[in-house]
């Protein structure tokens, strides 16, 4: 499970109920990112990389299978361009930094809509999307294209419930967001958010079901 908006300060790592949390957060922010991982999986976090407090990547290892999981939190609407480019060039070098032999999921708070349809952006965009689409939604999808990468929450027909990821008293939107290698997007069985009456937090819990093969050792299968 990634998380963003931690609100805790500094690169560590804690246990929450059974799982492990790493995050990474700043004095000068309110905000940060993490990655909470389930009890049977954290012994296969072979590494924990914190980048800035706005994201981090965490390296998970099944055998012969790896899989990356970056967590991130964008730049809101009105922050200094600098400070964007500065983002997007630190997850370009993060998931270039990715063996094509490993996976790599990228998931988090972009700040952006990517709008109901693909307009133009038919190679990344599934044409699922929700709202209208603005300048850091469209900064997404010029990078998702520019690095091979595909969002996943726009690939499947969801009701509307499904597809906003963000609702307070006075909107609704899809900011929550899900990618994946344009090669590994076969491998995405559902994406979707699950609905919930804990009125705690006005994002929304989004769930990606990813069909990954085992290492031939372990016969497994699917997992």
């Amino acid at each position: 499970m990634v998380e963003e908006e931690t609100k805790w300060v500094g690169p560590k790592a804690r246990n929450v109920d059974g799982y492990k949390l790493w995050y990474s957060g700043s004095e000068r922010r309110k905000n940060g990112v993490g990655v909470l991982v389930d009890e049977e999986l954290r012994g296969q976090v072979v590494k924990v990389k914190r980048v800035n407090d706005m994201l981090m990547t965490i390296k998970l290892v099944n055998g012969e299978f790896t899989l990356n999981v970056c967590s991130v939190y964008a730049p809101q609407v009105g922050m200094d361009g600098e400070e964007k480019k500065r983002f997007w060039d630190a997850l370009d070098k993060v998931v270039r930094g990715v063996p094509n032999s490993e996976k790599i999921v990228v998931a988090g708070d972009f700040n952006g809509h990517i709008g109901v349809l693909s307009g133009g952006y038919g190679v990344v965009h599934g044409g699922y999307g929700f709202g209208e689409k603005n300048e850091e939604g469209a900064a997404l999808l010029d990078f998702a294209r520019f690095i091979g990468m595909v969002v996943v929450n726009s690939s499947f027909p969801k009701k509307e419930d499904h597809l906003v990821t963000f609702r307070s008293a006075i909107t609704k939107t899809q900011i929550d967001l899900l990618l994946l290698k344009k090669g590994d997007r076969v491998l995405c069985k559902d994406c979707k958010v699950i609905l919930s009456e804990n009125l705690s937090t006005q994002h929304r819990f989004l769930v990606m079901d990813l069909g990954l093969k085992k290492d031939k050792k372990n016969r497994g299968g699917e997992g």
